[in-house]
């Protein structure tokens, strides 16, 4: 068989030789059988590679809840102290009832170290958010050594007493202290008064 006496006309390609009209119906198919594959598969292709950036992102939430999930008891104690030492907290805070008696504490405070009160003013209240602060401006004279015990048994009493701006004057057994005096009282809910 000559290749040169066909006559290449798709016209003609019903007169083409057996072999030829075989060979070309071969290559037909496996370019159809390509595109198709092509076209079905990147299409496929574009689905696979979507899944495999979810699954990669999948994969990273499940292993940060997995280490949540892993510490969850270990967070549910903690929060279980961090609410216990909350109230232990709030209950050194005096309530509102308590602040006269605390006020008559840190007097008695005062006098059981032998200092003589030259000054003892309580102020108003000051609004902190959740608690208020109610200071007291004190000057108490006596020696070194009862200065100190009056410290201590402030830092003794069940109460948050704090003291701010301590000056010390004198010398001996006649020295000065002027001070603020600190207390804090929690607020429950909304409250409208002033002390």
């Amino acid at each position: 068989m000559n290749l040169e006496q066909i006559n290449w006309d798709f016209n003609e390609v019903g007169n083409w030789p057996k072999p030829v009209k075989a060979g070309a119906i071969i290559l037909a198919c496996v370019l159809i059988s390509l595109a198709w594959l092509y076209v079905d598969t990147s299409e496929q292709t574009a689905m696979l590679e979507t899944a495999e950036k979810q699954e990669l992102k999948l994969k990273q939430v499940f292993e940060a809840k997995q280490k949540k999930a892993v510490n969850l008891v270990a967070y549910e104690l903690q929060l279980k102290d961090m609410r216990e030492q909350f109230g232990a907290m709030l209950k050194q805070l005096p309530n509102k009832t308590e602040i006269p008696d605390l006020i008559i504490d840190v007097s008695q405070a005062g006098l059981a170290s032998g200092l003589e009160f030259k000054l003892f003013q309580p102020q108003s209240e000051v609004d902190k958010g959740f608690y208020r602060e109610k200071p007291m401006n004190i000057v108490v004279q006596g020696s070194y050594h009862e200065l100190g015990e009056f410290v201590s048994n402030l830092a003794a009493l069940p109460r948050i007493v704090t003291l701010h701006n301590v000056s010390l004057s004198g010398s001996g057994e006649k020295m000065k202290m002027a001070a603020i005096v600190k207390t804090y009282r929690y607020v429950e809910g909304q409250e409208n008064d002033d002390g």
